[in-house]
């Protein structure tokens, strides 16, 4: 004889079972609840009392919702939009092989998002400013560059100047030297022309030797002409110094007509009569040695650094 399970058992079997299952299911819904930190795409990270960084992810199945009512038992559908940083949320889902929370569904309460909205508008502020003062600094840097550049092409000016002025301090502290040196001769060219006993006339042989002269005298830069006259001691002094004197005008006649010699290049003929002879003027070759007019090719030291 066949015995068969009663209704009742079977019926008591098949409760078990699916309160066995259900424990199951309901054991893998976690709940979380933190202040969401930042959005990375799906990804919330949540701060909580145990994790600093949870990752919620959202699917397109999430349910977001704001609590409402005074006991908090209705909802408002919400966008995933709203969960901004510095919200307060709820969170139920299950965990992923990422250690992730996979949200099922996130709840926040109004005023919770509300605060968010104003932490976030002072966040925006802040970070206004804070790039307004960002871009001033940078205005203000790029400022700084330009001036610190003409600063530096300003000292380099400077320095130029300076090192100009200090050339030219040189040069004419040369120039000082060379023109204090004006009684100093370079002597570039000389020739003597010897008279008679008396005589002041000059021979016709002296011509083409002063000529000659006068020719040299005009290669040389800023060149000048010295011409000295003497006399023998024969005869009185003021003779001699008349005679020496005509002498040197008649050399000076000559290189200014026949030489074509400007006359302000010569120095004013110096007569010097028999007080500068040389050597024993009691012989009659002496005599004839002192009877003479120096000319001499000049050029100044000074004018000659130039």
């Amino acid at each position: 004889m066949t015995h068969y399970p009663s209704v009742k058992a079977v019926s008591v079997g098949i409760l078990l079972t699916v309160l066995s299952l259900s424990t199951i299911v309901y054991a893998d819904i976690t709940k979380a609840q933190g202040l969401i930190k930042g959005r990375n795409g799906p990804a919330v990270i949540l701060q909580t009392s145990d994790s600093p960084s949870l990752i919620v992810l959202l699917t397109d199945s999430t349910e977001v919702g704001q609590i409402q009512g005074v006991l908090k038992v209705r909802r408002k559908n919400m966008s995933m939009a709203a969960l901004i940083p510095g919200l307060a949320i709820q969170v139920e889902g299950t965990y992923n092989d990422q250690n992730q929370l996979v949200a099922k569904s996130i709840k926040f309460k109004g005023e919770d998002l509300e605060r968010a909205k104003s932490i976030q508008a002072g966040m925006h502020e802040t970070q206004t400013r804070a790039r307004q003062n960002t871009e001033e600094l940078q205005k203000h840097n790029v400022e700084l560059q330009t001036q610190n550049k003409a600063l530096t092409k300003h000292q380099e000016e400077l320095t130029a100047q300076q090192q100009t002025l200090a050339t030219n301090k040189e040069a004419l502290e040369q120039a000082v030297a060379r023109f204090g040196q004006l009684d100093d001769y370079y002597i570039l060219g000389e020739t003597t022309v010897y008279f008679g006993n008396g005589k002041i006339d000059i021979e016709p042989k002296y011509k083409p030797e002063l000529l000659e002269l006068a020719a040299k005298a005009k290669t040389i830069h800023a060149y000048m002409i010295e011409i000295k006259g003497y006399a023998s001691s024969v005869g009185s002094v003021s003779l001699n110094q008349k005679l020496s004197e005509d002498r040197a005008n008649n050399v000076a006649n000559l290189l200014i007509q026949q030489g074509h010699i400007p006359l302000t290049n010569l120095l004013a003929p110096g007569a010097m009569g028999e007080s500068q002879s040389s050597g024993d003027d009691k012989t009659a070759e002496a005599q004839a040695e002192n009877r003479r007019v120096v000319v001499r090719i000049l050029q100044n030291k000074g004018i000659a650094g130039l």
